[in-house]
């Protein structure tokens, strides 16, 4: 299979569940409703760009275990490419616990670490990298992260960042920029990254490294990003909230399917911040992710 996008980045299993309210420490609550659907940031991405009819695949890995295979059957129903993934034997595949606040949809997140090994890069997973428009990562995993930008470099991919994840020493943070073309990052990346609490002087520092694309995303309070120089604010789209679970992660993958129909920049986050809200809408990261249509329909609605 052909992808025009490819991601490399975390994959789990999310299992979602509403509390009554969220309890003090050592206190209790109850839970209202339980739902389970798969997540990880790259991995929801790539299933938003592919629901949004844009061809994607997976380069990750996880354990042969249940979760291991929810994962998987995860992507297969949304038809993500799989060809890309590592089995590991023995290994445990992740798994997050999400708690959702149900007067307004926010979430808290108990994420089991990523223990499995480092990717090992196999001819199969190279090709499937070299066949691809875009590269999109999460920065999760930075060994992976960083070979996977340094192969696209070399094959011509344009490398989309999710910047979210904060490596302590700074400067493997400024390296995986220095690869990357569209850099999105969520509100805290550019202020710890950057040094600065300036927005405006945080994109241009980045833009400086070297990304065509750089915007910050900020939920309800919408986006920002440098575009000829300017620096230019959108709205988020105001919607009634489930769960906010993945939305930064669906608005990466809508931002990339934008961007691949050639839209212009602006259109592409006025897309993507669609597509984002929408998913809002549901619970868990991918259950509300809207088709194409889906997302123009809403877009017009709003002119």
């Amino acid at each position: 299979m052909s992808c025009q996008i490819v991601g490399v980045g975390h994959c789990c299993y999310d299992f979602l569940c509403t509390v009554e309210q969220y309890p003090p420490e050592d206190g209790s609550t109850h839970i209202l409703q339980i739902e389970h659907q798969g997540g990880g940031a790259a991995g929801t991405a790539l299933v938003a760009s592919s629901r949004l009819g844009i061809p994607s695949g997976i380069i990750a890995s996880w354990g042969n275990d249940e979760t291991g295979r929810l994962i998987r059957e995860g992507f297969e129903d949304e038809n993500v490419c799989v060809t890309g993934a590592e089995i590991v034997p023995g290994g445990q595949s992740c798994v997050s616990y999400v708690m959702v606040h149900p007067e307004n949809g926010t979430r808290t997140k108990f994420p089991c670490r990523d223990v499995l090994p480092p990717l090992h890069w196999s001819e199969a997973q190279k090709e499937l990298l070299r066949g691809a428009d875009v590269l999109h990562l999460d920065g999760t995993r930075y060994e992976n992260a960083l070979r996977a930008a340094q192969l696209a470099r070399s094959y011509g991919v344009t490398v989309s960042l999710d910047g979210c994840t904060v490596q302590p020493d700074n400067e493997k943070n400024l390296a995986l920029v220095g690869l990357t073309d569209i850099l999105i990052m969520n509100a805290r990346y550019p202020f710890r990254v950057a040094g600065t609490d300036d927005t405006e002087k945080a994109l241009r520092y980045f833009a400086a490294l070297g990304p065509r694309v750089v915007i910050t995303t900020g939920g309800s309070q919408g986006c920002t990003a440098l575009i000829d120089g300017k620096l230019c604010r959108f709205p988020a789209y105001s919607v009634q909230t489930v769960d906010t679970t993945g939305a930064g992660d669906v608005f990466h993958g809508a931002f990339l399917a934008a961007w691949l129909r050639k839209m212009d920049l602006p259109d592409c986050i006025r897309y993507a911040s669609a597509a984002s809200a929408l998913k809002c809408t549901k619970m868990g990261g991918r259950a509300g992710i809207p088709t194409h249509e889906a997302v123009l329909a809403f877009l017009q609605s709003r002119v």
